[in-house]
């Protein structure tokens, strides 16, 4: 595709920083502009990436402000409290990263009309946890390209962990999980498969029963980010590597279908569902058959997003 090869990343942490070397990595973009809000900051990282990039595609890659993300195809937005700093490590707390919105809400507030002002219509892709409710509040301030990173990272994680008790490699498992990129996140089991085999017959020929393997691949799936960061301070690297595999299937109109979060209508929420993703964001949604309880799970997920979005609106946090 011809077009803007431009992209802005908001924040310079621990996971904006590993979106930006995986962006680099992966040579997703010919621009990269950095805002943060300590300048110092984001100037000791680009200069620390500027040097390795040379290995890597050519990349113009600078700090700037937000006038300078006007031609921006993409801006990510990673800016906020992460899990560890706002408390949400507590896997006996049902809300998880949704304890994290009042106060991203509160700098979200600050962030997103700055970045409406010169880049109205690039894609937004919302980073920063919980990022399904903050999604549905940057779309509050008009923009229309709203994406989140949803649950595509989960359910990496997922096959991941089903790929390893069947001994296969990753990639060769078809696999998803739906709704909130949180505890009330869903798994599809029915029509998880490898190579067509479906998945839960595969798991009946290993030694533990298939009930316990399922809810042991569950629990690895939904607290793998509190494992990482009771190790390393910041669950980064998998999301930076996720962040910039979004951008370059927007950057070059891919129309890949992944599991992605975006406004859905019939579930009156953000949440992810399997979605053909090009340069304008998500362009079609593709609900897949469940069974009766997958059906049930998403629906009560929605709610659970719902009662989120609710939270925001109950307070004017636009003012």
């Amino acid at each position: 595709m011809e077009g803007p090869l431009k992209i802005g990343v908001i924040g310079a942490g621990a996971v904006g920083s590993a979106c930006l070397l995986s962006s680099i990595l992966r040579g997703v973009a010919r621009e990269i502009v950095v805002v943060n809000r300590d300048p110092k900051r984001a100037k000791a990282v680009v200069t620390d990436l500027q040097y390795g990039a040379a290995l890597s595609s050519v990349v113009e890659m600078r700090v700037g402000d937000y006038t300078d993300l006007t031609g921006a195809a993409l801006v990510m937005i990673t800016a906020g409290m992460n899990e560890k700093a706002g408390g949400a490590t507590d896997r006996g707390d049902p809300a998880g990263r949704l304890k994290l919105l009042e106060s991203n809400v509160g700098i979200y507030r600050q962030i997103l009309p700055e970045i409406f002002r010169t880049a109205p219509k690039a894609v937004i892709l919302v980073v920063t946890d919980p990022p399904d409710p903050l999604a549905d509040f940057v779309r509050t301030f008009g923009f229309t390209r709203v994406l989140s990173t949803g649950t595509m990272l989960d359910s990496l994680r997922f096959r991941f962990h089903v790929a390893r008790y069947l001994n296969v490699a990753p990639a060769s498992v078809e696999a998803d999980v739906l709704g909130e990129h949180g505890t009330s996140e869903v798994f599809m089991w029915s029509s998880a498969q490898v190579a067509g085999a479906p998945v839960l017959e595969a798991l009946h020929q290993a030694d533990r029963s298939r009930e316990e393997l399922c809810r042991s691949i569950e629990q690895d799936v939904r607290y793998a980010n509190i494992t990482i960061i009771e190790g390393n301070q910041a669950s980064q690297f998998g999301i930076g590597m996720v962040s910039a595999r979004i951008a370059e299937i927007v950057l070059r109109d891919e129309r890949q279908v992944i599991p992605i979060g975006s406004y859905n209508p019939k579930y009156g929420v953000t949440l992810s569902m399997p979605s053909v993703l090009g340069q304008t964001g998500v362009v079609q949604v593709l609900e897949p058959a469940m069974s009766d309880e997958e059906r049930e799970a998403l629906q009560r997920s929605a709610e659970t997003l719902k009662a989120a979005a609710a939270r925001i609106q109950g307070g004017d946090l636009r003012a």
